[in-house]
């Protein structure tokens, strides 16, 4: 853990960049890489500690995956060549891997423990668990499966007609990855559509799934074909950049193959509804992961609400959305969050009392939080609470407030984005 003190004394930022791959797409790149037969490519791999995690348990399964600086190779004979670890297959500080390989796992024929760092142990597993189980999967673990270690006995699943109780990607991914292996057809059905990429890539590898009006159907049985990801530039890395440029003085940022994915654009839209000098320009809608390049400068914020069906499609990016609400006009709500509470940390607590230490008016309610705006904001040492995100914000803040800020632990900033900070510095 090592602590970083930010000396920005308020600059512009020009210039343009390249944030590294999409986190969830390079994730399920490999997985899927690990089921399908024969040898899957990926270029624009994110070499975050997550992706790195995911890596590291599909080796011990027996995938040959080698990599190249961001290029990866998954060589596998498919699921059922996989080899029963002899060690536990540790997740580090990745929900999505935890969460997904437990769908993977509960249709495997292994048997597979699954266990991460400290804040992984404290994150809510029975969302997942509970449908796993429906489908017959045999999971066993602490509080009855509601926290890692967690083991899981492979086995032949039975299909599933479930209701999403809140919109979560993983919980889907989970199900549909299970049902891989499922005799018969799974449906899932989602009240709020939750980010698409597990469904776009099953396509991508060949698969037949239909979704139509919240509701996601796909037979168990099918066998997927090795084929070639290009992962996209990561949306919720490039939102800390895109706040930066239309914070920061006399600045413009441009930010090249950025996913735009529209199950991830809630951020786009909330810095429209704020006023945020912005264009984006497309650059190829029919490809699996639509991607384009986005241009920030200096902006007059306005406040405004967040809430409803747009917030699980920008629920990552709600801490530097927050901070970028302490500069706007008038007073943002952003409600509908509760699913921020069980994240890393408990990020409604995490973001109004590290924005509170830099000066911000901002309150938290039961789920979200309203800040008040513009108010200027002064230097402080920062908590990340192990936190990417949180790191991020504060490492943003550094740019605009009077006085330097301290991050107790930068490290953390790795999970998500190895390059963050130089990238930060090629923009002064």
């Amino acid at each position: 853990m090592t602590s970083k003190t930010l000396q920005f004394k308020k600059p512009s930022l020009k210039g343009t960049i390249t944030v590294p791959g999409d986190k969830s797409i390079s994730h399920r790149s490999v997985m899927f890489g690990a089921i399908a037969k024969g040898t899957t490519t990926v270029e624009g791999f994110l070499l975050g500690d997550d992706c790195l995690s995911t890596i590291d348990c599909f080796r011990k399964l027996g995938v040959d995956i080698t990599l190249d600086d961001t290029n990866v190779t998954i060589t596998s004979d498919g699921m059922d060549a996989w080899q029963e670890p002899t060690d536990i297959l540790y997740t580090g500080n990745s929900g999505t891997t935890t969460r997904l390989m437990l769908g993977l796992l509960a249709g495997s024929s292994v048997h597979a423990v699954l266990n991460g760092d400290a804040s992984i142990g404290k994150r809510p597993m029975k969302r997942v668990i509970n449908p796993l189980r429906d489908m017959n999967a045999h999971i066993t673990g602490r509080a009855d499966g509601q926290y890692t270690p967690l083991a899981v006995q492979g086995k032949t699943l039975t299909p599933i007609d479930y209701t999403m109780p809140v919109a979560s990607a993983q919980v889907k991914s989970a199900i549909l990855l299970a049902a891989l292996n499922a005799d018969g057809t799974t449906i899932v059905r989602e009240q709020e559509p939750s980010r698409d990429h597990t469904e776009r890539m099953l396509r991508q590898f060949g698969a037949d799934i239909t979704s139509k009006d919240g509701v996601i159907t796909f037979r168990g049985g099918q066998k997927l074909t090795a084929t070639h990801v290009s992962v996209p530039g990561d949306i919720s890395s490039a939102a800390f950049f895109l706040v930066a440029g239309a914070l920061a003085n006399e600045s413009e940022i441009t930010l090249h193959n950025v996913g735009l994915n529209p199950t991830r654009t809630g951020i786009i839209e909330a810095l429209e509804a704020m006023g945020a000098n912005m264009t984006i320009t497309i650059d190829d809608e029919a490809a699996a992961e639509p991607t384009g390049t986005i241009v920030v400068k200096t902006s007059n914020l306005k406040a405004t609400t967040i809430g409803g069906a747009v917030i699980p499609r920008l629920i990552d990016e709600i801490p530097i959305i927050a901070l970028l609400a302490t500069q706007a006009q008038g007073k943002t709500i952003i409600k509908d969050a509760e699913e921020l509470k069980v994240k890393e940390t408990n990020r409604i607590d995490a973001v109004v009392d590290e924005l509170t230490k830099l000066g911000a008016n901002i309150t938290a309610t039961e789920d979200g939080m309203i800040i008040e705006g513009p108010t200027p904001l002064h230097g402080a040492t920062l908590h990340t609470y192990g936190d990417h995100r949180i790191g991020m914000m504060g490492a943003i803040a550094a740019l605009i407030t009077d006085g330097d800020v301290t991050l107790d632990d930068a490290d953390c900033i790795a999970v998500s984005y190895p390059t963050f900070f130089d990238d930060l510095s090629t923009l002064q």
